[in-house]
């Protein structure tokens, strides 16, 4: 017998890491669309139950992101290891949009 699984789940992997475990599954929409959703599930004492609770957050992670994402990551991890900051193909439309979004405010600091 085939062990049961959701209707739209299509991969799985779990990363154990100290109290933290990471999920990174593969799930289907119902038009065949793929996309990711990572869960960070950590174990800690509920001090009302008395008893331990999974405390858990979730991103999702679409197919037309996939690229953008993964080379963040990988630039940010390397910067870890490194030291050295990364250049990043989108970085110059990025910071147009961060000057645009300041022009559009004016700022009235107080005492």
């Amino acid at each position: 017998m085939e062990p049961t699984r959701d209707r739209d789940e299509v991969f799985s992997k779990a990363v154990k890491a100290g109290k933290r475990t990471y999920f990174f599954d593969v799930k289907e929409t119902k038009s065949g669309d793929k996309y990711i959703t990572i869960t960070e599930s950590k174990r800690k004492f509920g001090n009302e139950e008395g008893t331990f609770v999974y405390e858990k957050h979730k991103i999702f992670l679409y197919k037309e992101d996939n690229k953008k994402f993964l080379e963040a990551l990988s630039g940010v991890i390397s910067f870890i290891e490194t030291g050295i900051e990364p250049v990043f193909e989108d970085d110059t439309q990025e910071n147009e949009f961060k000057t645009d979004i300041l022009d559009d405010f004016s700022f009235d600091l107080k005492d």
